[in-house]
């Protein structure tokens, strides 16, 4: 990472903390934890609200195994000595647990959203109102950036992000101008792209771009690629009777954690693959859970939230 933003993230973690207010957070750690002195992993760990509160259920021969991709997150290291921090993406989830000698554990949380700290520390490139780069990188060892994307990608691939990625009708034609005018547009930051953007918003501009960049952000991370690892590899390393917990924020994802939970499988055309017989799985709760009315009201960027939970049958 340059050195003036890595200089400038200090500052702003000196500033103020890494603000992530836990979604569904009784209700997540409610059901994932029922053995007091098991293992337990928080895949994203975020400004800990989750980790936090499983250590509180455990007994003191309790383990809890978090993962975060952004150094800053870690930053908000909790002193407890059953938690062990890894500073990865969950899609290593079994490569770490083996090098930590861990073959199963009792749940798995991952709370999908992104962070306010994300949204809210602009030169981190997240927010379309940002007059900062669009970066959008979750780990910032990463070359790949936003701008990156819109600078190299042909007309295809970047109509293929915007329309699979951001649910885009128009992800065709925006990809199409975009192509024709990157060369003689000068990127100001990400207030500069979303002004140019603006002759093809339709319905509400602030839903459209949130769209747009959220599309921009599942590339640059790789976000669905990253989630299907991971669930294949939470089902493998879960005991009998764990509990998989997954918050999602958007069709994209929610559609993913369904068919897995539901089929054993990423794959809703495939139901009777190898994958089903290996990894079996089943839904805890018929309906999915989504925050309460007070909770809403505390925290509106909850609102889109939903939360699945499986639980791991008999090998």
């Amino acid at each position: 990472m340059l050195n003036w933003l890595r200089k400038y993230l200090d500052i702003k973690m000196s500033e103020q903390e890494y603000v992530h207010i836990p979604v569904l957070l009784n209700e997540s750690v409610e059901v994932l934890v029922s053995i007091p002195d098991g293992v337990y992993v928080d895949v994203t760990f975020g400004g800990g609200g989750h980790t936090r509160a499983i250590l509180e259920k455990l007994n003191p021969e309790g383990r809890v195994f978090s993962f975060d991709q952004d150094e800053m997150a870690l930053r908000n290291k909790i002193e407890d000595n059953r938690l062990t921090l890894v500073w990865s993406n969950f899609r290593y989830l079994k490569k770490y647990l083996r090098y930590y000698k861990i073959e199963k554990v009792d749940g798995i949380l991952a709370d999908l959203g992104v962070s306010s700290f994300h949204f809210d520390t602009d030169v981190r490139g997240f927010s379309f109102q940002s007059d900062y780069p669009l970066d959008m990188r979750m780990n910032q060892e990463q070359e790949l950036s936003a701008e990156d994307v819109l600078k190299t990608y042909s007309e295809e691939r970047l109509a293929k992000v915007f329309t699979q990625y951001g649910e885009l009708t128009n992800g065709h034609l925006i990809a199409k101008k975009w192509i024709q005018d990157r060369k003689t547009i000068r990127l100001n930051g990400c207030a500069s792209f979303a002004e140019w953007v603006s002759p093809f918003v339709y319905g509400k501009r602030n839903k459209f771009l949130a769209q747009l960049f959220q599309a921009l952000r599942i590339e640059v991370n790789q976000e669905l690629e990253s989630l299907e690892a991971f669930l294949t590899q939470a089902s493998e390393v879960l005991k009998p009777g764990g509990k998989l917990v997954v918050i999602s924020y958007h069709s994209l994802e929610d559609r993913l954690v369904k068919n897995f939970i539901k089929r054993g499988t990423i794959d809703s055309d495939n139901e009777h693959s190898f994958e089903r017989q290996k990894n079996r799985m089943k839904a805890l709760t018929k309906d999915i859970i989504v925050p309460s009315i007070n909770e809403l009201e505390r925290n509106s960027r909850s609102r889109s939230a939903k939360m699945r939970v499986g639980i791991k049958l008999n090998d």
